[in-house]
């Protein structure tokens, strides 16, 4: 098992009061497995990718990441473990401008301490970038630019890939061809796969799927 979520909990503080986004949510994952994150707008799914990869801490529960619990690690330590081993893929594509199509491929590797030119070369062929590697982002269309942003993640080779709506601003033609590449990416390289979606047809293709309603698994 490399995720086991168990039991988060996790409110804000609004207007003077206090908003439970989270009620005890628990889920698991395995290594190779792809698993999508689906409820309506508010259920929660945002908050709990954002827990799972670090970017914030719940306020009770654990979440164990390949046998360490990250629940117990301050900024720092959750700063480095998403250089580590967690790669995000979001759906505003987060490409740096000044960056050509290479460079931003090899970016999160290079933090990681696992660059390997071949390697990444090889992930921007299979991505159908590999004429586009001179290029920036903003000479890219919206598909080239989620293409890099997965070849990005996939590159640094993260033991877990967390992605937030990764296709929600592409046709669906293009959604389901960067899908098809992010499933067969991750698990050709052993990780795991957690998507958030509101996209029915698109979670269909995971491995298993777990709706939240209200803070809570439905």
């Amino acid at each position: 098992m490399l995720l086991s979520v168990e039991d988060i909990k996790k409110s804000f503080r609004s207007a003077g009061s206090v908003v439970d986004i989270l009620r005890g949510v628990s889920l698991t994952l395995d290594a190779g497995e792809t698993l999508a994150l689906t409820g309506e707008s508010g259920s929660g799914k945002s908050t709990l990718l954002h827990l799972v990869g670090g970017l914030d801490a719940p306020d009770s529960g654990t979440i164990m990441l390949d046998g360490q619990d990250i629940t117990t690690l301050d900024d720092a330590g959750r700063a480095a473990l998403r250089r580590a081993q967690v790669g995000v893929v979001f759906q505003q594509f987060n490409l740096i401008p000044s960056l050509s199509v290479a460079d931003n491929i090899a970016f999160q590797a290079r933090i990681a301490g696992r660059y390997d030119p071949k390697q990444s070369a090889e992930m921007a062929a299979r991505m159908g970038l590999a004429e586009q590697m001179r290029k920036y982002p903003e000479q890219l269309s919206g598909g080239q630019q989620q293409r890099v942003a997965i070849a990005r993640t996939l590159a640094a080779r993260p033991r877990l890939v967390l992605a937030d709506e990764p296709t929600g601003n592409l046709d669906e033609a293009t959604a389901d061809d960067v899908l098809d590449l992010m499933v067969e990416m991750t698990k050709a390289s052993g990780a795991a796969l957690l998507m958030v979606t509101h996209s029915e047809r698109l979670a269909a293709r995971l491995d298993r799927r777990l709706h939240l309603r209200a803070g809570a698994v439905a």
